[in-house]
């Protein structure tokens, strides 16, 4: 397998899931907890999108022959999604609806709704493991090493949730605000890829 492969499989998901902007999120959804609570939210809400992730990433290619969707255009349909978290990411949509989502929940255990679902495994990052586990290899072991990208991008996400407090007095309002607008630059250039893939697929792009 190629290693550049695996590479670009992490920063795609990476920045499709965004532990850094989630990390203000998860501060403001665990206030006035203590950290024993903290960790245990932390660790509930990655295994919970973890699960979900791996559903997807073992039958989501067969979801989709079910439904008569080839792979092709489920890769041009993604990319535009990709494409359209990407522009809400620059221009500040993505955080102010997450802010939102928080203000709104009043459920006293956050760690399935709303980090695990959406903000962790949401419908972006759920298209993504389909399209990255087809594109890295056929069958089975496509499956196994997009899961394998997942664990260790959800692992940065648990260790930067048991981390929030202290990132969120180094990082300041700014320094996520500058983060997430470079992360989105780069996620937009990665769904215009998944387009043109698509497309050659069809025969439309050479």
């Amino acid at each position: 397998m190629d290693t550049s492969a695996l590479i670009t499989a992490f920063v795609t998901l990476f920045v499709i899931i965004d532990p850094i902007g989630l990390t203000p999120m998860f501060v403001a959804l665990t206030q006035g907890e203590d950290a024993a609570t903290r960790r245990s939210i932390a660790l509930r809400s990655c295994l919970t999108a973890f699960g979900i992730l791996a559903l997807f990433a073992f039958f989501g290619e067969a979801v989709l022959g079910f439904v008569g969707i080839s792979m092709p255009a489920f890769r041009i349909a993604g990319g535009v999604l990709l494409f359209l978290t990407a522009l809400d990411m620059l221009f500040e949509r993505r955080t102010k609806r997450r802010e939102d989502r928080v203000e709104e929940d009043e459920n006293p255990d956050p760690s399935v709704f709303p980090l695990a679902i959406p903000l962790i495994a949401g419908p972006g990052s759920i298209a993504t493991v389909i399209l990255l586990g087809g594109q890295m290899a056929e069958g089975l072991t496509g499956s196994v090493l997009v899961l394998g990208v997942a664990i260790a991008v959800l692992v940065v996400v648990l260790g930067l949730f048991l981390a929030a407090g202290l990132l969120e007095k180094l990082l300041g309002k700014t320094g996520v605000n500058v983060a997430t607008r470079l992360l989105g630059m780069l996620l937009a250039a990665l769904s215009v890829q998944f387009i043109l893939e698509g497309l050659r697929n069809f025969g439309f792009a050479s």
